[in-house]
């Protein structure tokens, strides 16, 4: 223990650039997460609703898709996609990327990446998504029909609703998950949080400010910027819920007043 806290161990933080090194590099990592969450979340959706297609052939195929791509390693899938994707796709990225990005986002390596990313979290997020409308009382959609809204305005205004906000906290978890998985992307050469402190560790960085990096005080660090970033995402998805709860704690409770105020809208 007294290694673990000893202040000469933990003397490089303030020397050189190390901090503002690590910090550069997890910015990396959160910028990967963010863009990796907004794709996984749109394309979970769709898989969620073809999933409970009413097209048998439409259903099959999702449920296929979804089932292939979780059970696989992430490790795996972005390696593969690393190793396999053509170079003409790394090339497309590299041409419609903005060019205000960081020089890593600029990588078509980076785009296997995300590529892997998106395809493991959505297929999880599509599974979550699918229980969360499930577990509603069949007879919200039946109400809502009877009162003769179309399943596309049924899913709309009654039961997404409804069920996306009972999903949120297993939707917040994994996506606090999806961000710890982009240190994955470091086994295909990108610059992110987790190669920056095997770098600083290994002595490259140190010397700047001419001290050693213990390799288990970094990587206690690095720990410590994912413990902050996720329980950020944490209160924010209670908060979501009480706020949510706040807003539907009003008048309108049945579908009948639902169904009313769609109509009014309209």
């Amino acid at each position: 223990m007294n290694y673990l806290f000893d202040p000469s161990n933990w003397e490089w933080l303030w020397s050189g650039n190390n901090l503002e090194f690590l910090l550069k590099a997890f910015l990396i990592n959160l910028e990967i997460a963010a863009i990796a969450i907004v794709f996984s979340l749109i394309f979970g959706l769709l898989l969620a609703l073809t999933r409970l297609s009413k097209l048998r052939p439409l259903a099959l195929a999702g449920g296929v898709w979804v089932d292939l791509w979780r059970n696989l390693p992430l490790i795996f899938i972005i390696l593969y996609l690393a190793l396999a994707m053509p170079p003409s796709w790394q090339d497309a990225y590299e041409d419609v990327v903005p060019s205000f990005f960081p020089e890593a986002l600029q990588s078509g390596r980076v785009f296997a990446g995300i590529l892997g990313l998106v395809l493991y979290n959505s297929a999880v997020i599509a599974e979550i998504m699918r229980a969360g409308i499930l577990s509603l009382d069949r007879g919200q959609g039946e109400a809502a029909a009877s009162l003769g809204l179309t399943y596309p305005r049924q899913l709309r205004y009654v039961i997404l609703p409804q069920g996306l906000r009972r999903m949120v906290p297993a939707t917040v978890s994994q996506l606090i998950t999806l961000n710890k998985d982009t240190t994955l992307v470091s086994i295909i050469a990108i610059s992110e949080v987790m190669r920056a402190g095997r770098t600083l560790s290994s002595g490259f960085t140190a010397f700047v400010g001419g001290v050693e990096a213990p390799l288990l005080q970094v990587f206690i660090f690095i720990g410590l910027l994912f413990v902050a970033v996720n329980l950020a995402l944490s209160r924010l998805s209670r908060r979501l819920e009480v706020r949510e709860r706040k807003r539907t704690a009003g008048p309108v409770g049945g579908v009948e007043d639902q169904t009313a105020l769609v109509t009014e809208s309209s």
